[in-house]
């Protein structure tokens, strides 16, 4: 056997047999290390982005509050000017959270747009209620009256975004 011309080469093969297992247990181990890794940074990631959708929506909900909507635009406004500016700037900022939704979960999206359209329809029935003669401080005089005798929508959808972030995160 030892006189056999292929001896080097078998020795050769059972001496790098053990070096090439090592070898490739080190890569195998090395890239399923690499993709714990990918994964945790893509967690982390969409974790961001969630609490990011939670500000922003939050920050949207605040400014839908009757109480900071009638502080907005100028006193001298005609009431359907202000009405018809109001509802451009909720639906503007409506549109540009839109993206939010992959980041929640159906309900509290949900939750956003109803009291989204409800502050608008809320809107438009205090101002078809209203007498032709009043003034813009009467019109939202009226409004905040019939939100706060009304479900508070906003806050409830506030709490829930709240909860669910606590949850989520």
């Amino acid at each position: 056997m030892i006189d056999s011309p292929y001896f080097p080469y078998a020795f050769a093969l059972v001496v790098a047999i053990p070096f090439l297992i090592f070898i490739r247990q080190f890569v195998y181990t090395y890239i399923k290390l690499k993709n714990q890794e990918i994964k945790l940074l893509t967690i982390k990631g969409n974790s961001e982005q969630r609490v990011h959708a939670y500000e922003r929506l939050t920050l949207f909900l605040e400014r839908l509050k009757p109480s900071n909507l009638v502080t907005k635009f100028d006193p001298n406004l005609a009431v359907h000017e202000y009405l018809f500016l109001t509802e451009k700037t909720i639906n503007e900022e409506f549109d540009y959270n839109a993206s939010q939704q992959l980041y929640l979960t159906k309900s509290s999206w949900n939750n956003v747009v109803n009291s989204k359209n409800n502050i608008l329809h809320l809107l438009h029935n205090t101002y078809e209620n209203l007498s032709k003669e009043a003034t813009l401080q009467d019109f939202k005089t009226v409004f905040l009256m019939n939100y706060m005798n009304g479900e508070d929508y906003i806050s409830q959808s506030l709490e829930d975004l709240r909860k669910e972030n606590l949850i989520v995160n």
